[in-house]
């Protein structure tokens, strides 16, 4: 948060968040960054502004970015974000293989859309928001989340991040090299009991290294 110039915003730390519930994000208005709390379900009801279940909207996928059709499309171009953890759980589809995931010395910002709603009743804005998820990730990641993995920004490259959180900026063409799966730091595996069990560690953790490049 402070790299990103937001470290007077309050925060607040929660151990266990689910898809539908609250989070915060970091977004950019006339120049300024501010932390909102956002629901992470980025399409909400627009009578209710709850989750509509119906679409599963968390995340969104990487090659749907530039599909008219899909929601995403138009937030990619006018309302990215950055949702910052310090963890995040994946599980291997099988209902029973769960592992956290943390970068060593190092907070996480994932690349995420956000939606503003209005309440009718009050005025207020209220947020939704989504993580952007890349493609089938490296054979690193097989046994952890063959599906997909989620995009993690390099907080501390001040031009993409300017450019990522600027509404104004629509030449998303640049953004391409992110959306290709890649390590980011070193990353540290820990496999646990269940999504919800974060420090039931049931295995030593053991780490995965960027490659650097040449």
């Amino acid at each position: 948060m402070k790299v990103l110039g937001v470290e007077r915003h309050p925060i607040y730390s929660k151990p266990d968040i689910a898809p539908g519930s609250v989070i915060q994000i970091i977004h950019e208005r006339n120049g300024n960054r501010l932390v909102s709390d956002a629901i992470w379900w980025l399409f909400l009801n627009p009578a209710t502004l709850k989750p509509n279940y119906k679409y599963s909207s968390f995340n969104s996928r990487s090659d749907k970015l530039n599909s008219k059709s899909a929601v995403a499309y138009k937030p990619y171009r006018e309302s990215r974000c950055i949702i910052p953890v310090s963890a995040f759980v994946e599980g291997l589809g099988d209902k029973k293989t769960y592992h956290k995931i943390s970068i060593e010395g190092s907070a996480i910002a994932f690349g995420g859309l956000y939606k503003e709603y209005i309440n009718g009743d009050t005025g207020e804005s209220v947020y939704s928001a989504s993580v952007i998820t890349l493609p089938p990730p490296l054979p690193e990641w097989q046994d952890i989340h063959p599906k997909s993995m989620p995009l993690i920004l390099p907080f501390a490259n001040k031009e993409i991040i300017d450019k990522w959180l600027d509404p104004n900026f629509i030449d998303v063409d640049q953004f391409t090299d992110l959306l290709e799966p890649k390590i980011q730091g070193t990353q540290r595996i820990t496999k646990i009991a269940k999504a919800s069990k974060w420090n039931d560690e049931i295995e030593a953790p053991f780490v995965i290294r960027a490659i650097a490049q040449s």
